[in-house]
């Protein structure tokens, strides 16, 4: 039953594959600079994130006012937001390519 299973999901990925082939999107296989680059980024954002989590609670620490820890948690959120997108743009760009 699960060569069946296997058989099944294997005909979805082609399928999948010549849905991407016509409609011009392509693919091509990742080399080993390429997964180096991208752990280098992910590690770069990794640490990141984490030196804005301990400022952050740093930051918490100091202060009662509730205003004030709203204030810092929203400039907070924003941070990570903008590092995660930055990081997911800097791996989108490494997995499409050199740029031509």
């Amino acid at each position: 039953m699960s060569d069946e299973l296997k058989s099944s999901f294997e005909l979805a990925m082609e399928r999948l594959k010549k849905q991407d082939a016509d409609a011009g999107v392509s693919t091509r296989p990742l080399t080993d600079a390429d997964k180096a680059a991208i752990a280098e980024v992910r590690n770069f954002y990794e640490a990141k994130l984490a030196q804005e989590d301990v400022l952050h609670q740093t930051a918490l620490r100091r202060t009662l006012d509730p205003a004030e820890i709203e204030t810092l948690t929203q400039q907070f959120r924003r941070d990570r937001e903008r590092l995660t997108s930055e990081r997911d743009a800097k791996i989108e760009k490494l997995r499409s390519g050199p740029a031509t």
